[in-house]
């Protein structure tokens, strides 16, 4: 360290709690000062805490303010013996007694707010006094100054440094102590008449930097109990980040946002002088550091999120034939003279109110600096409140920042939001609100590397091939558009699969396949998934296998997600059912399914949002199958019904084997799957499903199906032909009354009616609610094909990334 260098250490009462405290100070102040250095200190602990106690209670309780000034002298006492030789101990031990029975004498009669201060002042002058002593015992020269004997200031709300009168005081003391180190009281000053006045707020931190900018000391250092300033609280963020250099300006920012690390007067003589300043965590001196500089580079976004519980807010009802603007400007000026700027601050323009929001700890001044100033407005103060802020230069420049900080503050309860007029904030002030978890939370969101999530593929058949074609050209936009990674890492056949953590190309998948897959069993499977290094890892299943739907739950206990295109488990017996939402549940994994009912149409969606809106479902009904609804817009008697049905395979409409749509099994699972939807409890048994297919053609294969499949000619015909005769066209209709009584089955619809009238594939599903009583909900769209049911695939992926 260069001998002409001279600097200022500063240490907090967290670095002097206790005697291993006060020798880790000296011990680096042997490593990081000079000589000549100046060190100011704050009082040891929560001595200053209890001083305060003892005023209060000699107002309430004499008795608990003579334990109280018994308990300070302990403890300052103990500090002297363990800290020092008794032949050093014994002078100091002197003045603690001589001092505690002054301010014991002084308790015993009304005392001015000069002699409060005068008490409170004597931490610090108990902690120069002890450090000093240390430091001599250490072979390290040095003296304890009263700050009191240099620095001028008046009694004011927050008392400013009269630097013409305070700077040639600090000289004398410099020029008659130039060999040893200056040990100095933070938190006090004198006015002109020698009584004592106290900086306020974070005083110590004020005294030092104004101390350096009087003494002209090249750098001031900062020492408390962490490393600097962090990307957020570090007690509450675990994995926040020391940021080794912070803009003077953004510095500025957090410290009018009441961060605990920085104060704005502290940062004040920074700004007007030449001097640098440091923090660092005196109880890990090598643990890092943030220098604050002065250079203005661009600011790319926010740096820090910022919180702070215990908010007040004023609010200022201006009159009507007031100027709205013009009292703002007042105000502003006035809280600008007295440095009491808010938190942040708003106007409704319709209310004619002004909003100002300040800590506990000062809005009782400000409230007094506003009613003594005779403002023209009705003052009102509103307790109960908290504040998150995004800091940092260009945060309103970065919409993925704005975006992010918006987005988890949706839902909250929140009184206002405001854009700092520097740019350098933005600002939430809510409603009665813990922020701890808002705090990370939005700290994932800003800083946080992208979350990774891996995707596994179980089908390869027609709705895989598509899904996995429409994954490929959709990657990019869903990372872009939640900030995180898909990658897909596994695709699952029926005996074979193939998994490849570091990401698997969906364009050439299955051209791959065939090449790269192995045999496997589904529980060992869903083990080797769990255990690959992703955030978070999804199953979409696709398949129609009963196997895997049985595995539901232990996809939940593996801590995999699901999204299911399958219908299986979810119109499952209400026992299987429920165990696969409640391992889901308990496991905090997530199981969605919009693909099961109505392929890419939010029937599932709409019928949530209106049961979490409050509403009730009363009835369902509806064309559900999109197989079904082809095939009989189709079947009007010019072509066989088993030729149109082959057609409908071929194209990718019915399921692999199409019995499962004639039999209304599918209709009969979406109906259940939308029935619990709804808040209806029903078991698959209770629906009365009419089958379409004959008992000959039940047990076949599915080639052998097809090869007989003209069996289903000549009912259908002649059902055709009935309806016909009446005008009428055929549908098959799925229904649940109010009663929750429910039919799935063939029905003779007139033309006109809303169910007779699709387009071929269309499903449609008629609602009624409480809200819809008179005139159900409707939706109608497709309801069948590869592609839209791979994009209801993709709306579940994107309904997941918003939740993980």
């Amino acid at each position: 360290m260069k001998k002409d260098l001279r600097q200022l250490h500063k240490f907090g009462g967290s670095s002097l709690a206790n005697a291993d405290c006060y020798r880790r100070v000296a011990d680096i102040l042997r490593a990081y000062s000079n000589y000549n250095d100046l060190v100011v200190v704050s009082a040891a602990g929560k001595t200053t805490n209890q001083l305060l106690l003892w005023l209060e209670q000699l107002v309430t309780d004499g008795r608990l303010a003579h334990e109280t000034l018994l308990s300070i002298r302990v403890f300052q006492q103990q500090l002297i013996n363990e800290l020092l030789d008794p032949q050093d101990a014994e002078p100091l031990q002197q003045q603690l007694y001589a001092e505690l029975a002054l301010i014991a004498q002084w308790g015993q009669s009304t005392m001015t707010t000069e002699v409060k201060n005068a008490v409170l002042g004597h931490g610090e002058l108990w902690s120069a006094r002890l450090l000093s002593a240390l430091l001599n015992q250490c072979q390290l020269a040095a003296i304890d100054i009263d700050s009191r004997l240099f620095l001028r200031a008046d009694h004011a709300v927050q008392p400013e440094v009269d630097k013409v009168l305070s700077a040639p005081l600090l000289d004398q003391l410099l020029a008659q102590y130039q060999q040893q180190r200056l040990v100095i009281t933070g938190f006090m000053a004198a006015n002109q008449h020698q009584q004592t006045v106290l900086l306020g707020r974070n005083g110590s931190d004020y005294s030092a930097t104004i101390i350096g900018a009087l003494a002209k000391v090249d750098r001031v250092t900062i020492w408390s109990d962490v490393a600097g300033v962090y990307s957020a609280d570090p007690h509450k963020v675990t994995n926040a980040c020391l940021l080794p250099l912070l803009r003077l300006d953004e510095a500025n920012e957090l410290a009018r946002l009441a961060a605990p690390v920085l104060h704005s007067r502290t940062l004040q003589p920074v700004a007007q002088s030449s001097l640098d300043l440091t923090l660092r965590c005196s109880h890990q001196p090598e643990s890092g550091s943030t220098r604050v500089e002065r250079v203005l580079a661009s600011g790319r976004g926010a740096k820090i999120i910022s919180s702070l519980n215990d908010v007040c807010l004023i609010e200022l009802d201006v009159p009507q034939g007031m100027a709205l603007a013009h009292t703002q400007q007042d105000v502003q000026l006035l809280l600008d003279r007295a440095q009491l700027q808010p938190l942040a601050q708003t106007m409704d323009k319709g209310k004619r109110r002004i909003i100002l929001a300040y800590t506990q700890e000062m809005v009782n001044s400000v409230l007094g600096l506003l009613q003594d100033s005779g403002v023209a407005a009705e003052l009102r103060l509103r307790e109960g409140f908290s504040m998150v802020a995004a800091v940092g230069a260009g945060v309103l420049n970065n919409p993925n920042h704005c975006h992010g900080f918006y987005q988890q503050l949706k839902g909250l309860p929140v009184e206002f939001m405001t854009e700092a007029e520097s740019g350098l904030s933005l600002v939430a002030v809510l409603r009665d609100i813990e922020t701890d978890k808002l705090v990370n939370d939005i700290h994932q969101a800003l800083f946080q590397a992208q979350k990774s999530v891996g995707i596994v593929l179980c089908g390869k058949g027609n709705i895989g091939k598509h899904w996995l074609g429409l994954f490929g050209r959709e990657k990019a936009a869903l990372e872009l558009r939640h900030g995180m990674q898909f990658n897909l890492i596994g695709i699952v056949g029926q005996h074979q699969c193939w998994i490849n953590s570091a990401g698997i190309t969906p364009q050439t998948a299955l051209e791959q396949f065939q090449d790269q897959a192995t045999d496997y069993q589904l529980p060992q499977l869903l083990s080797q998934l769990a255990a690959v290094d992703y955030d978070d890892v999804v199953v979409v299943d696709v398949t129609a296998s009963h196997q895997l739907a049985a595995l539901y739950p232990h996809i939940a206990v593996s801590g995999l997600h699901l999204i299911s295109a399958n219908k299986i488990a979810g119109s499952a017996a209400t026992i299987e059912y429920q165990a696969v939402v409640d391992a889901f549940a308990k496991s905090s994994r997530y199981w969605l399914y919009n693909a099961t009912v109505g392929a890419g149409l939010p029937i599932n969606h709409t019928v949530r949002d209106l049961r979490e809106s409050g509403d009730r479902i009363l009835a369902i009904s509806g064309i559900f199958s999109g197989t079904l609804s082809w095939l009989f817009q189709q079947f009007d008697g010019r072509q066989p019904f088993s030729e149109l049905l082959e057609q409908a395979w071929q194209q990718g409409l019915t399921e692999p084997d199409p019995r499962h749509d004639l039999d209304g099994s599918d209709v009969m699972r979406k109906l259940v799957i939308l029935a619990r939807e709804s808040g209806f409890e029903i078991d698959p048994q209770q629906v009365h499903v009419e089958s379409l297919v004959p008992p000959c053609l039940r047990k076949l294969t599915v080639d052998a199906f097809f090869e007989q499949a003209p069996e289903l000619d000549g009912v259908l015909a002649e059902k055709l032909a009935r309806a016909a005769r009446e005008d009428k066209v055929l549908r098959y209709v799925a229904r649940l009354d109010r009663h929750g009584k429910a039919y799935v089955g063939l029905e003779a619809l007139p033309h006109e009616h809303a169910l007779a009238n699709l387009l071929p594939c269309d499903n449609i599903f008629a609602i009624e609610s409480l809200w819809y009583r008179e005139n159900p909900l409707v939706i109608r769209g497709p309801g069948a094909g590869r592609d839209v049911t791979a994009g209801a695939l993709i709306s579940d992926i994107n309904r997941l990334a918003t939740m993980l």
